[in-house]
């Protein structure tokens, strides 16, 4: 099995200096989105006492030349807390701490998609939007082959695996229910975890989630499920089809309310959002992948429990559509609908913002509204 020599170190010796006292003093772990818009980066610091708050935590920096971020004549780039977690590697006391990454003139980087995200969600603070996003992704060896399938060759077709049991339908339980705990414990809001169509992918969900909440719970369950993934000795890919072929891709599903789509009679409110995304499809796919349809372009084809990238489409509990309605929601007359465009691999706060710009600023077309300016 490929997996990376880190994983062998005796885990055994870790622990006992992971037991000794920290004499009241707190280490507190830095995390930000690279410029890649799809890797996170970590480093870590001391502090003095543990914070209560997020307002406890200092601002930092970092060299963005070596995280494709900035020039390396001049390279220091601002980390500015935003969100705080338990620490499910260290424990208590110690801190997971996100961050907005600031350019030195102060300005957003141009990976730091939370900024603008943060205005839209105040300004439609009182639609009260809900957000539960199902994050799929694909377990690799060291090798990039995916894990535990064999070395020469490819398992039997889909079928047996999607919420398999068995030694012969899932690879990898070991690391989902790992990373299960270390999100329970951390305080981020997952809510399920199954195994997928495709052996050896995965999903779980995170949510509900109310405004900015969507994106912070999101890209801080990936990181935890990258650090569980580094302890394991495997890689955990969120391409969104990783496997050409006759294999299912991986997308990240939104599911999606405000306060009257959850009321009764809400449907027609739904009804009414779903047909101004309709009329706005391709801005959407252009920010439901890091790379402006291109990666969605290779899952989206209209097979494999997709729609196709170049129609719109939505249904009653029809997975082959761009947006579907569940079943229950449409007995019960209100609720949610689920987007199923985005991928594995987009941004949460691209995806919660492009939404709430459609459905509740009511914007059309390809280009977005500054509000900064109002």
């Amino acid at each position: 099995m490929s997996v990376s020599h880190s994983s062998r170190l005796n885990k055994l010796v870790r622990e006992q200096y992971m037991r000794l006292p920290q004499d009241g003093r707190v280490q507190v772990t830095y995390v930000w989105i690279d410029g890649s818009g799809e890797g996170v980066r970590c480093k870590s610091r001391t502090l003095d006492k543990e914070p209560k708050s997020i307002e406890d935590v200092p601002e930092w920096n970092f060299d963005g030349s070596s995280t494709a971020q900035a020039e390396g004549s001049n390279s220091d780039m601002f980390l500015v807390p935003v969100c705080m977690f338990r620490d499910p590697f260290c424990l208590d006391p110690n801190k997971l701490v996100l961050c907005e990454v600031l350019k030195y003139n102060r300005k957003p980087a141009e990976t730091n998609l939370r900024h603008t995200c943060k205005k839209v969600m105040d300004l439609v603070k009182d639609s009260h939007p809900w957000f539960g996003m199902e994050q799929e992704y694909t377990l690799l060896g060291i090798n990039g082959h995916p894990y535990g399938w064999p070395d020469n060759g490819f398992p039997g077709p889909q079928g047996p695996y999607y919420c398999g049991v068995g030694a012969d339908k899932v690879y990898g339980r070991d690391i989902v229910e790992s990373h299960y705990k270390a999100c329970l414990y951390a305080g981020v809001k997952i809510c399920g975890t199954n195994a997928e169509v495709m052996p050896s992918q995965w999903e779980f969900q995170v949510g509900p989630c109310e405004g900015i909440e969507m994106g912070d719970h999101l890209w801080m369950a990936r990181f935890i499920l990258h650090r569980v993934c580094e302890d394991f000795g495997v890689v955990a890919t969120l391409d969104p089809k990783p496997m050409t072929g006759n294999w299912n891709g991986a997308g990240c599903h939104t599911n999606y309310s405000t306060e009257e789509m959850r009321r009764e009679g809400g449907l027609k409110h739904i009804e009414a959002a779903i047909e101004k995304l309709s009329k706005r499809h391709d801005y959407h796919i252009c920010v439901y992948d890091p790379r402006g349809g291109r990666d969605n372009s290779r899952r989206l084809t209209g097979h494999h429990e997709t729609s196709n990238i170049f129609e719109f489409s939505a249904g009653v509990a029809n997975r082959g559509a761009s947006i579907r309605i569940p079943r229950q929601v449409g007995q019960d007359g209100y609720g949610y609908f689920e987007d199923r465009r985005p991928a594995a691999n987009c941004d949460p706060y691209a995806v919660t913002e492009a939404i709430m710009r459609t459905t509740v600023l009511n914007e059309t077309g390809v280009e977005t509204r500054d509000y900064a300016e109002h």
